[in-house]
């Protein structure tokens, strides 16, 4: 069985977007280097440093399903129908969208993040699923559902907006250290949730 891997770029002061939901310099990382990196959309290519291509492809190719909140999915209209990473999508709403354009996409809509992370895991077998950083993130971690945490620092402050774990309210959960990557206008830190 793979692992839960929430997942996401990150400010110094713990926002993945700024209170109007915009990432601002959190994604700059993604075009500012030599390297060509892709996720699943072949047509949507990265260009990071070596070190970060080197710890994306050590990380990218086990994915195999993504979990993100309804939020993401309306902001991004679901890539186009077209997962970033891995193969399926399993969005987790109250209320799936009615005249989304991308019927035959890959995407599931699930009442639920247990629910979600359930189907998820039985989709991508022995591969990982990642679950986006915010209040989905916040209710995996509250679940005790997350295997590891991987947070790719952006060294930057966005005084506000929303939070790597979203409200989490939950125990105290202790990771082990680190795996450390330096890239370029990012640090990567891989952590394992420590589990005795």
């Amino acid at each position: 069985m793979g692992n839960v891997v929430v997942a996401a770029a990150v400010s110094l002061d713990g926002f993945v977007a700024d209170t109007e939901d915009r990432v601002g310099p959190l994604f700059d990382w993604y075009n500012n280097g030599p390297v060509e990196v892709y996720g699943t959309d072949r047509g949507r290519p990265f260009h990071v440093s070596e070190a970060s291509a080197e710890y994306m492809k050590s990380t990218w190719p086990r994915i195999r399903a993504c979990v993100i909140g309804r939020r993401l999915f309306d902001l991004t209209n679901g890539w186009s129908g077209v997962p970033a990473v891995g193969d399926h999508v399993f969005v987790v709403t109250h209320e799936p969208p009615t005249d989304w354009p991308f019927p035959d996409a890959p995407f599931t809509f699930v009442d639920g993040v247990e629910e979600a992370i359930a189907q998820a895991k039985a989709h991508a077998g022995d591969g990982d699923v990642t679950v986006t950083g915010g209040n989905i993130a916040g209710q995996a971690i509250a679940a005790g559902l997350v295997d590891e945490i991987a947070y790719s620092l952006v060294p930057a402050l966005l005084g506000s907006g929303r939070r790597f774990f979203g409200d989490y309210v939950g125990p105290e959960v202790l990771l082990d250290n680190p795996r450390v990557v330096e890239g370029d206008r990012v640090t990567h830190l891989h952590y394992r949730v420590s589990k005795g």
